[in-house]
């Protein structure tokens, strides 16, 4: 049996130096992706998105969402996360202002832009995907 502390760093490893992964929502009963950029804590991953889009008014109806991360195109043993999560609208000014970057001027603002929403997206099952070729290895929630 797998050791889940080593799982656990080596998902936060990923977590903690990939930041463009891609988001699946659920519309019209059909799986939505799309290109996000991520943020985390520990586990828990945090996005910008503008309240008024269609992810937001997905996760309103459905707040179940899939992530895949860490995944560099490198080739076969490239080791990546497959993150399901349930999300939330976080509109804390201080995780806004935690999360802001110069990019993001290109659609909000600032941190304190009425339409910025954070989606806070906590932890249901979270895979370590193609480890060296092995098998996935799950972590325990």
């Amino acid at each position: 049996m797998d050791n889940q502390n080593e799982i656990k760093k080596e998902v936060e490893h990923i977590l903690d130096n990939s930041h463009v992964g891609t988001m699946a929502t659920v519309k019209n009963n059909k799986p939505h992706s799309r290109y996000m950029t991520f943020h985390n804590e520990g586990l828990k991953l945090y996005t910008p998105t503008n309240e008024d889009t269609d992810k937001t008014e997905e996760i309103e109806e459905n707040p179940y969402t899939h992530i895949i991360l860490g995944y560099e195109g490198e080739g076969f043993g490239d080791s990546f996360v497959e993150y399901e999560g349930k999300v939330s609208f976080n509109d804390s000014e201080e995780v806004k202002k935690a999360l802001w970057n110069d990019h993001m001027k290109l659609y909000f603002d600032g941190p304190d832009d009425p339409n910025l929403v954070v989606l806070e997206v906590e932890p249901v099952a979270v895979r370590l995907m193609n480890k060296k070729g092995q098998p996935p290895k799950e972590l325990e929630m």
